[in-house]
C-alpha cells in the first residue's frame, strides 16, 4: 500500500512533464510566430518582411529599457500612444472603430478582419506600422524616408536600417547567440574593471572590461550584427564598433590591426575574425606601445534618446561559460 502511495504522485508528476513536453515542442515558438506575422503583412503589403521586424525588434528594445514607455506583452513590440491609435482629437481613447478612427485620422487598422481596430492586437499593431510605411513606398529610399518621418532620429533610422540587412542577410530572426571575444585557447585574463579611474586624456572613467593577451591574438565579433565603425581615434587606438540586433554596441579598442576587408556596414556573426589584440592609442595615429597589450572591450545600449555605457563584465563571463559548455559537448 506504502508503495503504491508512493507510484501514485510519481506517475503523475511523470504525466504532468510529459505533457508539457508535448506541448512545448508542438507549440511554436516566439521567433516563429514573428516571423509568421511579418511574412503575412508582407504579403498584403509589399514591404519587406526584414523592415518590420527591424521596426518591431527596435521597439521592443527601447521599452524594455525605458521607464516612460510599457514593456511589451503580446508578439508585437511596436507601441502607439492611445491618441496616435484613435486620433488627437478623437474623444474616445479607448475608439476600436475602424471607421471613427480613419475620420479623426488615428493611425489604427483592423489588420486580422474581425471589424476591430485593436491597439493590443499584434495583427492590428503591425500592419497599421506597415500601411504608414506604405504611404511613402515599398522600396529602401522611400522606407528611410517613412522611418525618418515617424522617429525624427538619424540615429534611430541607421540603427533600424542595419537590424533589416542584418535580417535579411541571415533570413531569420533568431539571432541570439554569442561569442567570447578572444580564442579560449588563448593565454589570456581579464577582471571587473568597469567604471575604474582613468587619467590619460583628463580623467574619465573606464567604460569597458580590459581582456589582458599576447599580441595578435584573434579578436572575434561576440554577436551578430554590423560594422558602424572602424578606425583610428587618440584613446581607443585602432577599433570596431559592431551594432547587434538588440540596440547594443559593442566597441572592440587598441587592436593591432583589423581583419583582411572588414569595411563598414559589413554584416558579422559570433567567432568572426575581426582583428587582432594590441597596444594601440593614447596618442595619433600609428600610436603603440603604451601599455600591455590587451582588448579593451566596451558595451553601449541605445534607448531612442541616448547612449551610454554599461558593465560588460557579466556578459564575458557568461559567453565564456557557454561556449566552454559548447565545446565539450562536440
Amino acid at each position: 500500500m506504502r508503495l503504491f502511495n508512493l507510484l501514485i504522485p510519481a506517475l503523475f508528476i511523470f504525466l504532468l512533464t510529459g505533457n508539457m513536453g508535448v506541448r512545448a515542442e508542438t507549440e511554436p515558438n516566439i521567433y516563429e510566430q514573428r516571423m509568421t506575422l511579418y511574412k503575412k503583412v508582407e504579403a498584403v503589403t509589399n514591404i519587406p518582411w526584414y523592415y518590420l521586424a527591424a521596426v518591431d525588434q527596435y521597439e521592443r528594445n527601447i521599452r524594455s529599457v525605458r521607464r516612460d514607455l510599457p514593456k511589451a506583452e503580446g508578439v508585437t513590440g511596436i507601441y502607439f500612444k492611445p491618441e496616435e491609435w484613435v486620433g488627437l482629437l478623437n474623444p474616445n481613447l479607448e475608439d476600436q472603430n475602424p471607421t471613427s478612427i480613419k475620420f479623426f485620422n488615428g493611425i489604427g487598422v483592423d489588420g486580422n478582419g474581425d471589424g476591430k481596430a485593436d491597439v493590443k492586437n499584434d495583427e492590428d499593431v503591425l500592419f497599421a506600422f506597415a500601411q504608414y510605411l506604405l504611404s511613402y513606398g515599398v522600396d529602401h529610399d522611400n522606407i528611410k524616408i517613412g522611418l525618418w518621418d515617424y522617429f525624427q532620429r538619424d540615429k534611430t533610422v541607421g540603427i533600424i536600417i542595419g537590424k533589416a540587412q542584418i535580417y535579411k542577410h541571415f533570413g531569420r530572426i533568431d539571432l541570439e547567440e554569442h561569442a567570447f571575444p578572444v580564442p579560449l585557447r588563448s593565454n589570456h585574463s581579464y577582471k571587473n574593471t568597469w567604471g575604474d579611474a582613468r587619467g590619460w586624456g583628463g580623467r574619465r572613467i573606464h567604460e569597458g572590461t580590459d581582456i589582458f593577451a599576447d599580441y595578435g591574438v584573434p579578436v572575434r565579433a561576440t554577436s551578430y550584427g554590423i560594422v558602424e565603425m572602424k578606425g583610428w581615434n587618440r584613446y581607443g587606438g585602432w577599433r570596431v564598433g559592431i551594432r547587434d540586433i538588440n540596440n547594443n554596441y559593442h566597441y572592440f579598442a587598441h587592436l593591432s590591426g583589423f581583419a583582411k576587408d572588414l569595411k563598414l556596414g559589413q554584416i558579422v556573426e559570433p567567432g568572426m575574425l575581426i582583428g587582432g589584440g594590441g597596444s594601440s592609442g593614447y596618442g595619433p595615429p600609428g600610436t603603440s606601445g603604451k601599455f600591455p597589450p590587451h582588448l579593451h572591450y566596451g558595451m553601449y545600449k541605445d534607448n531612442g534618446y541616448t547612449e551610454w555605457s554599461y558593465d560588460p563584465y557579466p556578459h564575458l563571463r557568461l559567453w565564456e561559460k557557454q561556449e566552454r559548455q559548447k565545446a565539450r559537448k562536440k
